[in-house]
């Protein structure tokens, strides 16, 4: 009954360490997510920036994974290219070294005594209606939660291995002995754990438990080290498989970043032990690989060894984990940031453009790995509004065409691209609206629930829009089996109403692109003039009717068209108004 207790109390320490992880990396976010972005698209005018970049990035958010989010929405705004990227994400590899650091600290010292103190903090700070002191107080109770969790792990561990000690030690041992195919063993364990729990943070705390615990030596826990860091890209390459191709292409320079790296390090695995053993030992630790020795042989006899001994041989070895994980991504960095163009050219090569207007008309900014960070994944959304309003806007092209073809199977064609446009914005709407969804369920900040509110009225108008034009295309389909013609007078009309509605999407798709818009009078100017064109066309018809300029039966296909145009011109002014209510809790 013990055994079953301590196996899910491991579990259960697994869970907390990795919930609190989450935490505090979202308090980060929420606090200075803008910033962030604004940092990161400031910061990579050369090499070195773009790499400090995402090291510096990634440091303050604990997630490469929010990092490369960010990045990509960025490749794919074309604030920065896919070059750029690639030293971003570079960057961010170092940054995540950072995690290593932080647990090899947890297991030298007792953080747990000062985590309930700092979680009682936390929820105080929490407890405040300032989002600053808010996000603060997230952060303290998720760096708490994550100790605990790590304390829970290490104790119910240590009372597995006093029940099955000699079982435990005589597997590890026997998966030991096989030379350079053990260290491959482990490193395809380190990944696979990694891609499993969608976390290398919590494959890196396991490698250090094994470690500490006797379990796997130095250079077996190198290996699940450098297993990790391949198996993290995995996780990103899934998250880009719905997304589009600068998403995948970004994802899997990430993928041929670190396994080359790993390669490498293979190449010369004995010499890079040595090289951590001996900088450790300059550093006044113990050898790592001595140090994992005695702790095995400890674990084997069970006899009570000095708490400072113990504490000094743990030590040593931990911090070593850590070191090799910094140093194998400090170096892979410096290595590889001089062959960028190469690898920016192998994954344009992996990664084909697709062809025709799939990609065009899908979503392309919003990837499935956004949802791990929710604050930052509204910049995505954000993004995929201004697309949305751009095929909006191409859509529109077809309407205008459409008023004016007298020509039977032209029509018919351009009344079979505004069915598709139709279908287009449903679907795109449905889809951002459940994106928008999946990032309401987080916990999120009031502005950013006011950001979501509005974007859900955007789009709402959006793919109003789609169905105005599909609603013009059935009333001159009407026209046309009634045998009924636009004269030259009436299509001049409705052109100039029609340039005044594309003017209106051009303000609209420019105030979407503003930040902090605060002043709509370029839309409203719009709109005045939308209907003073409608009233004066109106009069213009009753005048026209009167004198038999056309038939009643066309002019009433006229007036049907021009209500609907003046509907677009409403929907478009709604959204420019909805783009300030966005913005508006925004200091």
């Amino acid at each position: 009954m013990n055994t079953f207790l301590n196996v899910f109390s491991v579990l259960g320490g697994l869970a907390m360490f990795l919930y609190g992880m989450a935490l505090m990396s979202e308090g980060l976010q929420k606090s200075a997510g803008d910033r962030l972005r604004a940092f990161m698209a400031k910061m990579t005018s050369n090499a070195f920036k773009r790499v400090l970049t995402g090291t510096v990035v990634t440091c303050l958010v604990q997630s490469s994974s929010a990092t490369t989010i960010m990045v990509v929405s960025f490749v794919n705004a074309g604030l920065l290219t896919l070059g750029n990227a690639i030293g971003v994400i570079m960057g961010a590899n170092i940054g995540t070294t950072l995690t290593a650091w932080i647990t090899s600290l947890g297991f030298s010292v007792n953080i747990a005594l000062f985590a309930v103190p700092m979680m009682g903090v936390g929820f105080v700070l929490h407890s405040s209606k300032k989002a600053t002191m808010k996000n603060i107080g997230q952060f303290l109770m998720g760096f708490a939660i994550m100790y605990v969790g790590l304390t829970f792990m290490k104790d119910c561990s240590n009372e597995i291995l006093g029940q099955y000690q000699t079982g435990m030690m005589s597997f590890f041992g026997s998966i030991n002995g096989f030379g350079f195919w053990s260290i491959l063993l482990f490193l395809v364990a380190g990944a696979v754990l990694t891609i499993v729990l969608q976390a290398s943070s919590a494959t890196m705390a396991i490698t250090m438990l094994l470690a500490a615990s006797g379990l796997i030596d130095f250079k077996l826990a190198v290996a699940m080290v450098l297993g990790e860091n391949i198996g993290t890209t995995i996780t990103a390459n899934i998250a880009a498989a719905v997304a589009n191709t600068s998403a995948k292409r970004a994802a899997r320079a990430h993928t041929i970043f670190n396994i080359i790296g790993v390669i490498w390090v293979l190449c010369i695995f004995g010499p890079i032990v040595k090289l951590i053993c001996m900088i450790m030992t300059e550093l006044g630790f113990q050898d790592p690989m001595a140090a994992s020795a005695q702790l095995a042989a400890i674990a084997k006899s069970g006899e009570a060894v000095d708490p400072a001994v113990m504490s000094n041989l743990k030590d040593s070895l931990l911090y070593g984990i850590a070191m090799l994980h910094t140093l194998f991504n400090v170096t892979n960095t410096l290595v590889l940031i001089w062959f960028t163009p190469l690898i920016e050219k192998a994954v344009v090569w992996l990664v084909k453009e697709p062809k025709g207007e799939s990609e065009k008309y899908r979503l392309k900014y919003i990837s499935g790995g956004s949802l791990h960070t929710a604050e930052l994944s509204l910049e995505e959304a954000k993004l995929e509004l201004i697309h949305f309003a751009e095929i909006c806007r191409n859509g529109f092209t077809y309407v205008r065409e459409a008023i004016n073809e007298q020509n039977k199977e032209k029509f018919d064609d351009l009344n079979d691209r505004l069915i598709k446009y139709e279908e287009i914005t449903d679907r795109i709407e449905y889809e951002i609206a459940t994106y928008l969804n999946e990032v309401s369920k987080n916990e999120i900040s009031y502005e950013a629930t006011e950001k979501i509110k509005a974007m859900y009225k955007i789009i709402g108008e959006m793919e109003s829009l789609g169905d105005s034009g599909e609603s013009i295309g059935r009333i001159l389909k009407r026209k046309e089996a009634h045998g009924k013609v636009f004269d030259k007078t009436i299509l001049d009309r409705l052109n100039k109403m029609c340039e005044l509605i594309i003017k209106a999407y051009d303000v609209m798709i420019e105030n979407l692109k503003t930040e902090n818009l605060r002043d709509i009078s370029n839309a409203l100017n719009c709109e005045y003039n939308i209907n003073e064109c409608r009233n004066h066309l109106r009069e213009e018809h009753i005048v026209n009717i009167e004198s038999d300029s056309y038939n009643y039966l066309t002019g009433v296909y006229y007036m049907d068209v021009l209500a609907e145009l003046e509907k677009i011109g409403d929907f478009l002014i709604n959204i420019s108004q909805a783009v300030v209510g966005k913005y508006e809790h925004e200091n």
